[in-house]
């Protein structure tokens, strides 16, 4: 018994054209990185403005601490500006943790 080969039985169906590169997936791809939006792009911004909030509050204090600084209320007002913020934070962060367990727990 003899087995024909996949050409033999499909024919022209057989051939199999390559996919040329990534077509329209490439040109999203590229759009979606050099252009942030969405959830993660909203994450994004987030954390960084966390980051930035964090340094000056940072150099701040450090500079009060030097006498560099001439405004101790500003100084302050940033450092607890950055406490509330990383408080923020955390709490969001928490409630995003529980209602990913909540989805994780949910019986079908």
């Amino acid at each position: 018994m003899s087995i024909a080969g996949v050409s033999a039985v499909l024919g022209s169906a057989a051939q199999i054209n390559p996919v040329g590169g990534l077509g329209g997936a490439a040109s999203l791809t590229s759009t979606q990185e050099s252009t942030p939006g969405g959830f993660g792009g909203a994450l994004t911004a987030a954390i960084n403005s966390l980051q930035q909030t964090q340094s000056t509050a940072s150099t701040e204090a450090v500079q009060l601490a030097t006498g560099k600084a001439t405004d101790e209320s500003t100084v302050v007002a940033d450092v607890e500006n950055a406490q509330l913020a990383m408080e923020l934070a955390s709490q969001i962060t928490s409630k995003a943790v529980g209602s990913i367990q909540q989805i994780f727990q949910t019986q079908v």
